[in-house]
């Protein structure tokens, strides 16, 4: 026996005294090949995997080192590529919402009625004619009409001078094609005023009355989807 036949006689010799716990172990865990103290699988002088006796492709095929020591003699749906999971294609975007437009005039009461009135002037129907003109460019949602008054006057005048003033806009609209149900009216009275406290200062008198008369008004407010 020449030298290199007894090295490797030797070291195989050593290997297999050296792997009576590593099978056990190995067949502890289901392991069919041997492992070395690292916990890798020992490798023959042949490179090739060392096989317990348990060995068998089932049981290969079970084994984490299976496919890397004998993937040909295993089956194809074990060594293979994993299936990719199909990707899901995301959901397709929400339509957008149309954003309601929103057109807002004021108008002083003056401009529509007589002081202390609530009978529509001709120049006041020439304003409401524009809003009419407004509304039919949208997909019209609602028009809001809110009566104001100045201070002059009780509390309950005012809110009923207020609301007539509303209800006579209203009136007018629907007499131009607007539906009814589309249009609401509310009258705040004296309760919003648009003059500060110490801007019109002094009795009842021909300059205050001017003064106030930005509180007199009507808000009106067109809401639709500009078409």
């Amino acid at each position: 026996m020449n030298k290199t036949a007894k090295h490797s006689l030797m070291a195989l010799l050593a290997v297999t005294l050296g792997l009576g716990a590593s099978l056990a172990q190995a067949q502890a865990v289901d392991r069919v090949y041997a492992i070395d103290g690292r916990g890798e699988v020992v490798i023959d002088p042949y490179g090739l995997c060392w096989r317990t006796s348990f060995w068998t492709p089932a049981a290969a095929a079970k084994d984490p080192a299976g496919c890397t020591c004998d993937k040909d003699l295993l089956p194809k749906d074990v060594c293979g590529p994993k299936p990719v999971a199909a990707a899901v294609a995301p959901p397709p975007p929400k339509p957008a919402v149309p954003v309601p437009d929103k057109v807002k005039e004021t108008i002083a009461a003056d401009a529509l009625f007589d002081f202390d009135k609530a009978v529509l002037r001709p120049e006041g129907r020439a304003k409401l004619d524009d809003v009419v003109a407004k509304s039919r460019q949208l997909a019209l949602e609602v028009v809001i009409a809110v009566g104001h008054t100045d201070r002059f006057g009780s509390d309950a005048y005012n809110q009923k001078l207020s609301e007539r003033r509303a209800g006579a806009v209203k009136d007018y609209l629907v007499g131009k094609g607007i539906p009814a149900n589309r249009i609401y009216t509310e009258g705040k009275g004296e309760k919003q005023p648009v003059t500060k406290p110490g801007d019109c200062k002094g009795p009842k008198s021909p300059k205050v009355i001017a003064c106030l008369q930005p509180d007199r008004r009507v808000d009106i407010e067109i809401i639709g989807v500009r078409q």
